[in-house]
């Protein structure tokens, strides 16, 4: 009877085993996902502010010409008033 307790006893502690290694992986994978979903997070976050400075540089760029054009003709405006037409 003492060696079928002890080879029960082995057994539930081969299970026992098995069964947290499965735990600890599964752990291991959880982990791995959120740390590689905080990478793309970032990096997504990244990229936007990327493309907000870019746009802001397009919307100077665009105000900076709108205002040269505008000089022009405030210019040639003048110009044509002086020349009396």
């Amino acid at each position: 009877m003492s060696q079928i307790t002890n080879g029960l006893t082995s057994m539930q502690q081969i299970l026992d085993s098995m069964e947290l290694s499965v735990k600890l992986r599964n752990q291991a994978r959880a982990e791995r996902r959120a740390e590689e979903a905080e990478i793309a997070k970032r990096d997504f976050q990244r990229k936007l502010m990327l493309a907000a400075n870019s746009k802001l540089k397009l919307d100077g760029m665009v105000s900076g010409i709108k205002g040269t054009e505008d000089a022009v003709q405030r210019d040639q405006l003048m110009a044509m008033i002086m020349a009396g037409f």
